[in-house]
C-alpha cells in the first residue's frame, strides 16, 4: 500500500479535489446538497476552517480553505464531512458495493482519499481559485461560469474581484438542469 504523504502546515491554506464513489452524479441533488452544508457546519464547530472558495459539480467537488493558526489536521475535517453526508445520505447508496467497500465497512458514496495542494502564495491562489470557478465551465456543465449555480463565483462578482462575465459567453444555460 502507498504511503501517503499530506502536507501539514498548520494555518495553511490548501486546494482540495473530493470525489464521490465511482464518479456518481449525485453531489447536486437538494438532499446532498443539504447535507454538505449541514457537515460543513457541523466540522467548523469542532475544527473551524475558512472556506476561500468552492464549486459543486454532480460527481466531485473543490474548494480552497484556510485553517486556523497552530492546526493542520485537514483530514479530521474531510472525515467529519464525510462521515456526516454518507450517513445522512445512505439511502442514495449503492447497496452493491464492492468487495474492498465491504471489507472496510464503508458506505460507497466518497472515494476514499481526498486530493490536496497546499497554496504557496498569492499567484497559486488566484490561479486555484480560477481554475475552481472555471470547472463547470471546463466539464461541459455550461457555457458561462456564471451561470453555475453551485459555486462561490457569484460572491466573488458580488466583491469585485471577478467581473460578471468572467469565463465564459453570455449563452444562455436554461436547458440544463443542474441536478434538480
Amino acid at each position: 500500500m502507498a504511503d501517503y504523504r499530506r502536507s501539514n502546515i498548520a494555518g495553511g491554506t490548501y486546494f482540495f479535489t473530493v470525489v464521490t464513489h465511482e464518479r456518481r452524479p449525485i453531489l447536486t441533488t437538494e438532499a446532498v446538497r443539504a447535507a454538505l452544508r449541514e457537515a460543513i457546519q457541523q466540522a467548523r464547530t469542532t475544527l473551524p476552517f475558512q472556506i476561500d472558495s468552492w464549486v459543486l459539480l454532480p460527481d466531485h467537488l473543490h474548494c480552497i480553505w484556510t485553517l486556523p493558526e497552530g492546526d493542520a489536521n485537514l483530514s479530521a475535517r474531510w472525515a467529519i464531512i464525510k462521515r456526516y453526508v454518507s450517513g445522512r445520505c445512505a439511502a442514495i447508496i449503492d447497496p452493491s458495493r464492492r468487495d474492498s467497500v465491504q471489507k472496510r465497512n464503508e458506505r460507497a458514496f466518497w472515494q476514499r482519499r481526498f486530493w490536496e495542494h497546499q497554496i504557496r502564495d498569492d499567484d497559486d491562489m488566484a490561479r486555484h481559485v480560477d481554475y475552481t470557478h472555471w470547472n463547470p465551465v471546463k466539464h461541459g456543465l455550461v457555457k458561462a461560469v456564471k451561470n453555475w449555480p453551485y459555486s462561490s463565483f457569484h460572491k466573488y462578482v458580488a466583491r469585485g474581484v471577478y467581473p460578471d462575465n468572467w469565463g465564459g459567453s453570455e449563452i444562455a444555460d436554461a436547458d440544463k438542469s443542474f441536478g434538480e
